[in-house]
């Protein structure tokens, strides 16, 4: 009594049982009948027979019939030849196996591009810097009051004016201390310097004394000071 293995391993491509959706008197029958299928000639059939395996000390007790096994025996009865052929042009490197690396590696590659333009699609978040600003004016008669206003009409976009104060130079003369901060890719310091020269009655010149990128740690020794901080949070939900 022969078994028709290429039945059985078409049967099994889609199934995990000879017969239902749990092993069976059909499965023991069929298991009995033939020795462990080589995988590369008969994967599914292979898999199937090494879950079986697990279950032969309750052989005896499965349920069910040999009936769903048995039509296996007779297929193989009504075509030995054409099995026998049938063997001889099975593909060893596993043609099916191919296909299914093949339709696996399409499946990755539509999920990888899928994922990039998702990706691409998002807006990258804007770098930004906190700069400390100083304006110093031609002498302690100049009136500083006005030179801020002056300074703070100046609107670019990517720049938001923040915190001032007044600091003593010398000889009663005071500069502009101005915290400002401003999107890197927008907004050129050069030209806003320029700009700042204009105010020729009032501003002498005017320095860059601090600037640092508001991605930076907190509280530490050389990083943003608490008011710089909370002036570029205000500038980033803005």
């Amino acid at each position: 009594m022969s078994l028709n293995l290429t039945a059985l391993e078409e049967h099994l491509t889609t199934r995990s049982y000879v017969e239902g959706y749990t092993p069976s008197q059909g499965d023991v029958f069929v298991y009995k009948l033939i020795t462990a299928p080589v995988p590369s000639t008969y994967p599914h059939t292979a898999r199937w027979y090494s879950h079986i395996t697990s279950y032969s000390v309750e052989f005896d007790t499965l349920p069910g019939s040999s009936t769903a096994g048995q039509a296996f025996v007779a297929a193989a009865s009504a075509a030995p030849a054409a099995e026998a052929e049938e063997e001889e042009d099975i593909d060893l490197f596993g043609d099916d196996d191919e296909e299914e690396d093949a339709e696996a590696e399409r499946v990755k590659a539509e999920r990888v591009a899928a994922y990039n333009l998702k990706k691409a699609g998002k807006p990258k978040a804007a770098a930004k810097s906190v700069v400390t600003l100083e304006v110093k004016p031609w002498d302690d008669e100049t009136d500083m009051e006005a030179l801020e206003q002056s300074v703070r009409s100046i609107e670019m976009e990517g720049l938001v004016w923040g915190a001032s104060k007044l600091v003593a130079v010398g000889f009663g003369i005071k500069k502009l201390q101005i915290t400002l901060v401003v999107e890197d890719e927008l907004v050129s310091l050069d030209e806003l310097q320029d700009t700042i020269a204009e105010f020729e009655d009032y501003v002498q010149s005017s320095d860059i004394a601090a600037m640092q990128s508001t991605l930076d740690i907190l509280f530490g020794p050389g990083r943003l000071s608490t008011d710089m901080y909370f002036q570029s949070c205000r500038f980033q939900e803005s």
